[in-house]
């Protein structure tokens, strides 16, 4: 931020200006260049201090203002003084800054502090005409005109920023949601040609395994054993190659009418059954909200289930609890998986769902890709929020309003 601005000389050339007039004034206070140039240093630093987020400092700063506009109109003439719309300064602070609450608040204490100065008045040696009794009670309404004017003002422009910054934000959800998917196309038809010219010699070496296997004398047990290992082996990367497919493959929607709730409990049920017994103990806590029935694929989306709930499970290499929960925003069905894992950092919330990276040491870094692609393929949308030595939740979201 430059240390002088635009706005700061401004300030300067329009209190000079008040300081030059009171001079002119006579008997003229001492006073008015200190206070006048105290109030600009106030208005100033104003700019540069979170007074718009830090209510304590915001509150300060409008006492000051209130302080020195009290200083100034004491100095000048109190109830008479010319600088009574000084206390404008205040008022207008408090309303860019303040509900309407703080803004009639700050309002009050300015016309009472103003009309204070009638405490000092000699009523025994100075007579009030009613011109001047309608001259104050035309001026207090006015200082609350200005108030309000300025607040509303001020809260539309809170209003439409809000409302920008949430646009901003989406822009840039779906600009990364673009390159996200960019990223998944271009890796899903390097991940098919390879996955096609793997599979073919895995074919033909599982092949030649077992016919090595079967006619190999009975006594060489090592090439026997050999032959085993090999077969082993290329089913494994079979297995592999297959599941490189199914994230290139486009999926193939089958969809039909389901309740949502009843493939949630069917994949909770396939993962406890899946845990085996060497697995640390998970327990899952369901929190359900009935939804009505609606169109989805129920194999993608309840292997999503699967696939995220043993996600959540490896994050806790000592058991833990994972909560699934449903329920319903607007037309969207919103279906949550929260683990109490050691979270995912910051810089990694981005690449999470692209194939092929993985924080895991034996991972392939497919499972949250092949994710992305079956929610995406029903027009949802699935993200995560974590905080780290703290757990993940991920998101799926399911529109309800897609026909069969």
């Amino acid at each position: 931020m430059p240390a002088v601005r635009a706005i700061d000389v401004v300030w300067l050339i329009f209190l000079a200006a008040l300081a030059a007039v009171g001079l002119l004034r006579e008997p003229h206070s001492a006073y008015e260049w200190f206070v006048l140039l105290a109030l600009g240093a106030v208005q100033m630093a104003e700019t540069r201090l979170a007074v718009s987020t830090d209510r304590t400092t915001a509150a300060l700063t409008v006492a000051i203002k209130l302080a020195l506009c009290y200083w100034l109109v004491a100095e000048t003439g109190g109830i008479e003084s010319s600088y009574y719309l000084i206390f404008f300064l205040p008022i207008v602070s408090a309303a860019s800054l303040f509900e309407l609450s703080g803004v009639l608040i700050t309002t009050a204490a300015s016309v009472a502090l103003y009309l204070s100065f009638l405490l000092f008045v000699d009523f025994e040696t100075n007579y009030l005409a009613p011109e001047g009794i309608r001259e104050l009670a035309l001026r207090v309404p006015f200082f609350f005109l200005i108030a309000i004017v300025v607040n509303r003002l001020a809260t539309e422009n809170r209003r439409k920023t809000e409302h920008l910054a949430a646009a901003n934000q989406e822009l840039t959800e779906a600009q990364a949601e673009v390159r996200r998917s960019e990223r998944l196309a271009a890796l899903g038809q390097l991940s098919a040609g390879l996955a096609h010219e793997i599979r073919n010699p895995l074919g033909v070496i599982s092949a030649s395994a077992e016919v090595l296997e079967r006619n190999v004398e009975g006594e060489n047990d090592v090439a026997r054993e050999m032959a085993g290992y090999i077969r082993s082996e290329v089913n494994r990367s079979n297995s592999l190659v297959t599941r490189f497919l199914d994230f290139a493959r486009p999926s193939q929607l089958d969809r039909a009418t389901h309740n949502l709730n009843t493939v949630v409990r069917s994949s909770i049920r396939q993962f406890r059954e899946g845990l085996g017994s060497g697995r640390p103990p998970y327990d899952v806590e369901e929190n359900l909200v009935e939804l009505a029935p609606f169109s989805f694929d129920e194999t993608l989306v309840g292997g999503a289930i699967v696939n995220l709930l043993v996600n959540g499970s490896d994050t806790m290499a000592d058991g833990g609890t994972l909560q699934v929960t449903t329920y319903r925003d607007g037309s969207t069905a919103i279906i949550e998986i929260a683990d109490q894992g050691e979270g995912i950092p910051s810089d990694q919330l981005e690449s999470i769902f692209n194939p092929f990276f993985t924080t895991k040491p034996h991972g392939v870094g497919l499972g949250l890709a092949i994710v992305s692609n079956s929610i995406d393929s029903h027009g949802g949308k699935i993200s995560v929020t974590s905080r780290p030595s703290e757990g993940s939740t991920f998101r799926i979201q399911l529109p309800m309003d897609v026909q069969p």
